[in-house]
């Protein structure tokens, strides 16, 4: 007796749909993975499959119910569901566990609203709305390795929320350019960084967008700490089949923190020949690390050259520029009207992580959202002394003179000399430029410690900074070069 409004199963839609995933992902993925599936009834806009294995309903659903339910959609409109059930019945299960009956639905994604056009590069639009995206990862998924394997994505990390400047419109373009393109345009895509400049923000922005341009291809993200736990559990589990076919099988791999496995040789000789079977299938492969290839250590000669073979891009530190952006976006996004004086100061002071700067003002704004106040540089100050002392004590005015003098090839003693050579006095304005700029110390400060000078010498080596940095290309070059170096 059917139940509520059920009804047989089209078997020419299924058979309609079962062709196109054999042509999509082929033979040999269509024998092992779709053949098994059993389509048992359609009722009230949800179909029931089922498979003879939890093992089986795990690893199609990670991969490949949303694809089936959106094909099936294409065939009979009235479909809006998939559900993944185990039937130990259709075939031997030495395994007791197998036999309960478990589901899993893949629904149809519910867009909220269409994504916003972005703007030009140096301001990405919808700063202050996260888009829909379709619900693909935002919970721990099943993987026949165990749960979780493939990390969630975080919804504010996409492409619209990140604001671009000099230091990372080159990764940007970059990473733009691997997912919105269906030919592998560089592999791997390498991008590199501090820590807090934005790597993973690329990464999760580039899964987030094809998996919404193209649902259909397979995409794993993970740390590589999280690559070597699997492939550690797969040795002990002996099961080094599932996990090589899990991972050579996929059409985007995407590894955050490469520099973990520096020094775990079993797991970059298994990365390395993961590496070069996706390659030769042509498929893409994105790596994130804190350092360029060439720069990472106890990573072998052959690894470290498959690293290097396609498109190297780094994220420099943030300019001052940049980081006001990133404020005035975080502003937007809390709804908050900061004053600008705050933000400047903030970006100023807080040089060397995004995290920390967007953590700064949400500290400022929630404080005066939940105690009241205004946001002013007196309150800011107050509130965040202990975040500013720190940064202080990151960037000394020693730290400073020492790569003046290092980078014009003079003495640090010259920095407190007597002497006025341009040779000399130069390099000594640049380093009172850059301890006004890059510290919190007075002027007085700033001039004591340059020889026991007068605080009008500091401001007329800053103002002869500015001015050289403004009609000399040359010069604003080694000055913003200097500025990059100390904030990083």
């Amino acid at each position: 007796m059917k139940r509520g409004n059920e009804a047989a199963i089209d078997q020419a839609e299924w058979d309609r749909v079962k062709t196109r995933l054999k042509q999509e992902f082929g033979d040999s993925a269509y024998k092992s993975w779709v053949t098994p599936i059993v389509a048992t009834s359609l009722r009230d806009g949800e179909v029931e499959l089922s498979v003879p294995t939890r093992f089986m309903r795990d690893w199609i659903t990670t991969h490949y119910a949303e694809r089936i339910r959106a094909l099936w959609n294409g065939e009979n409109p009235s479909v809006r569901k998939i559900t993944l059930k185990v039937d130990s019945g259709k075939v031997d299960a030495p395994r007791s566990d197998t036999v309960k009956s478990d589901s899993v639905k893949a629904e149809a994604p519910k867009m909220t609203s269409a994504p916003p056009v972005a703007a030009p590069a140096t301001r990405p639009a919808g700063l202050s709305r996260v888009p829909a995206r379709p619900a693909l990862e935002t919970a721990p998924q099943a993987s026949p390795l165990g749960p979780d394997l493939s990390a969630p994505l975080d919804a504010r990390y996409n492409f619209e929320n990140f604001v671009v400047g000099k230091p990372n419109e080159f990764a940007y373009a970059a990473a733009k350019r691997v997912a919105e393109s269906d030919q592998v345009s560089f592999n791997p895509l390498f991008l590199y960084g501090g820590v807090g400049l934005g790597k993973t923000h690329l990464m999760h922005a580039i899964a987030w967008e094809i998996r919404q341009r193209t649902p259909h291809r397979r995409v794993i993200y993970l740390s590589a700490e999280k690559f070597m736990y699997s492939f550690v559990r797969a040795l002990r589990n002996q099961d080094t089949v599932s996990f090589k076919e899990q991972f050579r099988s996929v059409d985007v791999l995407m590894i955050d923190d490469v520099q973990f496995i520096a020094g775990k040789d079993a797991t970059q000789e298994e990365f390395f020949h993961t590496f070069n079977a996706l390659v030769d299938q042509g498929r893409q492969i994105v790596l994130s690390a804190d350092k360029s290839p060439s720069s990472l250590e106890e990573i072998g000669d052959r690894l470290r050259s498959r690293l290097a073979s396609g498109l190297v891009a780094d994220l420099h530190p943030t300019t001052f520029e940049l980081r006001l952006g990133i404020l005035d976006a975080k502003a937007e996004q809390l709804g908050v009207a900061v004053p600008q004086k705050v933000k400047e100061f903030l970006a100023h002071k807080i040089t060397s992580n995004v995290r920390e700067l967007e953590g700064a003002l949400t500290r400022l704004v929630a404080h005066a959202q939940l105690v009241g106040g205004s946001l002013s540089l007196e309150t800011t100050q107050e509130l965040l002394q202990d975040l500013l002392r720190a940064h202080d004590r990151r960037l000394t005015m020693e730290e400073i003179q020492k790569r003046v003098a290092e980078h014009f090839k003079i003495r640090v003693s010259d920095m407190s000399s007597a002497r006025r050579s341009r040779a000399v006095a130069r390099p000594r304005q640049v380093a009172m430029y850059l301890s006004k700029q890059l510290t919190s110390r007075s002027l007085p400060e700033i001039g004591r410690a340059f020889g026991g000078r007068d605080h009008t010498t500091v401001i007329h080596a800053v103002r002869k900074i500015e001015e050289l940095v403004k009609l000399d290309t040359a010069f604003a070059e080694d000055v913003e070069l200097l500025t990059r170096m100390l904030e990083s």
